[in-house]
């Protein structure tokens, strides 16, 4: 599912840093060294069929990378 974040991304807690990263040799290989952290937020996002919804995305982040791989782990405010 193809999304984009609108807007800023509220509530942002970490939830692994460093060795606590499951994926994290990966993370390495694919995009560089830094002190990489799992994130998670509640955002507004846009969704492929232009609907915009509530969810809570979770993503990691370096300093000096940015974020890379977000992902939608559930929607929120829905019935």
């Amino acid at each position: 599912m193809e999304f984009g974040v609108v807007g800023p991304i509220r509530s942002v807690e970490t939830i692994a840093s460093g060795s606590g990263i499951r994926i994290l040799a990966r993370l390495v290989r694919q995009f560089g060294r830094g002190a990489w952290r799992k994130r998670k937020g509640i955002a507004a996002v846009r969704l492929d069929n232009g609907e915009i919804v509530e969810a809570e995305v979770h993503w990691y982040e370096a300093h000096g990378i940015g974020k890379r791989k977000m992902k939608i782990k559930r929607f929120v405010g829905q019935p």
